[in-house]
């Protein structure tokens, strides 16, 4: 039975003031689920203004207020809870709930690795809740957005990366490959190959991130270490990945030949 949060204050709501009201405007077994759920426990980059709540079936959605709800609803509302937090559902099936509220596929497999990249939730997390919600919306193109994770991916633009090498016919690179430049630092390599003449061809993919002054400076230090170790270094923005496939697989054929 959903009731009515009443909120005496002086000024604006936080956002856990709002998921309290949210939560008490449900009802007493309402739990936060799905984008909610997953800023609660850390993730960034993926809020949402309506308050995402799960519920049991037969829960009806509240009356429209101030703060906008949007209630989520499953058979087993037990086997979601998590005793370790504050009546939030579990990160791996909270991120599995949000990717199916997207309209296409492609935004929803960026939001599971997001949860990976920040560290939140492991690929194997993952493939668990997606074995348990068979009826989840854009279920395969997830299932194998989580493989391409686990196999090193981890962003949406690396993804569609080693995505369109396959549908090319191109060897899949080796993901995130570790290398220790001269200052002794660990580097991660987007994507990777050892040509048979034995030089190391390597891919940097960079997103809107890789153009802050800082990080393009640090860009090209890698790059100088890489191109100093005899590398043979390719970089691609990854609006080009996505709208220029043809012109990215040329460059790889010519680098890999």
């Amino acid at each position: 039975m959903c009731g009515n949060a009443v909120v005496l204050h002086n000024g604006p709501l936080t956002r856990r003031q709002r998921w309290s009201a949210a939560l008490i405007t449900v009802g007493p077994r309402a739990m936060l689920t799905a984008f909610t759920a997953a800023e609660y426990q850390g993730l960034r980059g993926w809020t949402r203004d309506e308050v995402h709540v799960l519920a049991p079936l037969g829960v009806a959605q509240p009356d429209p207020g101030v703060i906008p709800v949007r209630v989520h609803r499953t058979r087993s509302w037990y086997a979601a809870s998590d005793k370790r937090l504050l009546r939030c559902e579990r990160l791996a099936p909270a991120l599995v709930r949000a990717a199916s509220t997207f309209s296409t596929p492609r935004p929803p497999c960026g939001l599971l690795a997001a949860g990976v990249q920040q560290g939140l939730v492991s690929p194997g997390e993952l493939d668990s809740a997606l074995t348990a919600a068979p009826k989840t919306r854009h279920r395969k193109a997830l299932i194998a957005a989580v493989r391409d994770i686990a196999g090193g991916s981890q962003a949406l633009s690396e993804i569609d990366f080693v995505r369109l090498c396959r549908a090319h016919g191109l060897p899949e690179p080796v993901r995130q490959l570790v290398r220790v430049d001269g200052a002794g630092l660990r580097r991660y390599l987007d994507a990777s190959w050892r040509r048979a003449d034995g030089r190391l061809v390597v891919v940097e993919i960079d997103g809107a991130l890789h153009l802050s002054p800082r990080r393009w400076w640090q860009d090209q230090l890698r790059q100088n270490e890489l191109m100093l170790a005899d590398a043979l270094v390719l970089r691609f923005p990854s609006v080009v990945v996505r709208t220029e496939p043809s012109l990215v697989i040329a460059h790889l054929r010519r680098a890999l030949s």
